[in-house]
């Protein structure tokens, strides 16, 4: 066949040649019969949910090793539903009432709920459909004397498929999953999921384009593009070979320094975490050996929302996100729209200086409803692990004041309710103006951190848009200005006895490195792929060397 690219979405990086392997499973059609003994049929169904029971605590204890409890909870989730009491009173009822076999009665009510589920307004529970689908297959299967094997991989290979569930996904021989290549598929899908956990380079929704007919065609997946490319050319082949091999090195030296500390040769720790913007970004900060995430920008539930989150939608996300990072520290960034990030349905006026205006904080607190809903599902998520909240655009005491104010109603509200959460969450905020850091000893006494965004300070610092690309030669975030600003919002927060960390890009800047560290920044936060080369650095300085 001719060189045929598809694109898709991509849900984990890397980049993957192989032959296309199409996963195959059980197409068999349920027969609809009548039956007298409707008592044997319900029998059989039990007899067959208890087999499905038993498989799936074999599954959860599989997944368990290989991609973390987080990752294995789908399988209590599914046994979950096998347990619920409308599923079963369904099946029984339509034995009972329509004199029918078993297999039937269950590819109905996996029909009905599957239907019932995608037609939610609720994201969470749009996503379900797919849940009800699987384990009621797995049921048919047992019911029709079906194997639970899953397929059997011969050689090394790119797995295809329309859509993968979890129960597919966890079972393949991962040592010959080369990557994962499908036609459908949700970027937070629970197999996305464990395919970044995984560390597996996969690209979903390319569409009808990718065809059982391709199987066994040489492709390569480019999980950075989101493509897939069939039957390459001798030159593009090449060109791929190349950037897997420079991925090659990337991890060799991942490989080096996975595990050790982020420690410079006189004994001083720094905290290395990781920016996301995503729960998709989690596998990456994961690979990277992140010591947490210092910044999870939450603004994409809202820009990627045609209407405002709702907080069960948003609980699930940061409730995700605590449980992937098992324990280590997630500082979660409040809603920071406006100024270049606009989501329509919040009807933000049109403004002449939008990055001075009606943005960040200021919507929360203008609108504080939208706010409590957002603080209710990260209070809630604090649960799950170590979620941390980080305030964006702060100017005055005022704002932080009216901010504790929000948190500790929102608080008492979850209290009264009965949910829980922990108490002792950290509160921070963001030094991103000027006004933050010539009021910071005052703010530092409020809070329990700051966090040093340089892209904004940057702008607002020196009169410059960093949105303008004609003004880039005058964005200078090495300006004596940045950096005196910086020393001054550290010596603030240790003198108020806590901690200072950098999330804007100059945090990576590997030539200014020894100079935060001398200036006292106790965290750096960076994209994921700067973790690994910043430990490298970190660990080269010797900050007893007087200079």
């Amino acid at each position: 066949m001719k060189m045929t690219i598809l694109t898709g979405k991509s849900v984990f990086g890397g980049i993957a040649i192989g032959r296309l392997s199409f996963y195959k499973r059980g197409q068999g059609t349920i027969q609809r019969r009548h039956v007298e003994d409707t008592a044997r049929e319900s029998q059989r169904f039990e007899e067959a949910r208890q087999q499905a029971i038993r498989e799936l605590k074999g599954l959860y204890d599989k997944a368990l090793q290989e991609v973390g409890e987080a990752n294995a909870a789908i399988f209590e989730i599914h046994q979950m539903m096998l347990d619920d009491l409308d599923y079963r009173e369904s099946v029984s009822n339509i034995i009972e009432t329509q004199k029918v076999n078993a297999e039937y009665a269950v590819g109905t009510t996996a029909d009905n709920f599957a239907q019932m589920f995608s037609s939610m307004d609720d994201a969470y529970m749009q996503g379900r459909a797919a849940d009800v689908k699987d384990v009621s297959d797995r049921v048919l299967r047992i019911l029709s004397g079906g194997s639970d094997e899953g397929q059997t991989l011969t050689e090394p290979c790119i797995i295809a498929a329309d859509d993968l569930v979890p129960s597919e996904t966890v079972q393949l021989d991962k040592s010959r999953v080369l990557a994962f290549a499908t036609m459908y598929g949700s970027a937070n899908s629970h197999t996305a999921i464990l395919a970044r956990t995984m560390g597996i380079p996969a690209v979903i929704g390319l569409g009808e384009r990718l065809d059982p007919s391709m199987d066994g065609v040489t492709a390569v997946v480019d999980g950075f593009e989101g493509r897939v490319i069939l039957d390459p050319d001798a030159e593009t082949l090449a060109v791929m070979q190349n950037r897997q091999e420079q991925e090659q090195k990337r991890r060799e030296l991942l490989l080096s320094l996975r595990g050790k500390e982020t420690v410079t040769k006189d004994g001083r720790m720094v905290n290395l975490y990781a920016n996301i913007g995503n729960v998709s970004d989690l596998g990456a900060a994961l690979q990277n050996d992140a010591g947490g995430i210092g910044l999870f920008r939450s603004e994409f539930l809202y820009l990627e929302n045609e209407d405002y989150p709702t907080e069960e939608e948003q609980f699930q996300v940061y409730k995700t996100a605590a449980m992937n990072m098992a324990g280590k520290k997630v500082i979660i960034r409040t809603l920071d729209i406006g100024a270049d990030k606009q989501a329509p349905y919040f009807e933000l006026p049109k403004e002449e200086n939008p990055a001075m205006g009606m943005r960040a904080i200021r919507i929360c607190l203008t609108r504080p409803q939208v706010f409590k809903t957002q603080l209710r599902a990260l209070y809630r998520a604090s649960a799950f692990g170590q979620i941390a909240i980080m305030f964006p655009m702060i100017t005055s005491l005022k704002e932080v004041r009216a901010i504790r104010g929000i948190a500790e109603g929102v608080k008492s509200e979850l209290k009264a309710e009965g949910i829980p959460f922990q108490e002792d969450v950290e509160l921070g905020i963001m030094i991103e103006t000027p006004a933050a850091v010539m009021v910071s000893p005052e703010l530092a006494r409020e809070v329990d951190f700051f966090s040093v965004g340089t892209n904004d300070l940057t702008q607002y610092t020196l009169a410059v848009d960093r949105q303008n690309s004609s003004l880039e030669e005058f964005f200078d975030p090495r300006h004596p200005a940045v950096l005196r600003m910086l020393r001054m919002t550290a010596e603030a927060a240790h003198q108020a006895g806590i901690w200072v960390g950098i999330c804007g890009e100059l945090a990576a800047d590997l030539e200014l490195t020894e100079e935060f560290l001398r200036m006292g920044i106790d965290e750096l936060s960076v994209s994921p792929g700067m973790i690994l080369p910043l430990r490298q650095k970190i660990r080269e300085l010797d900050l007893s060397d007087p200079r």
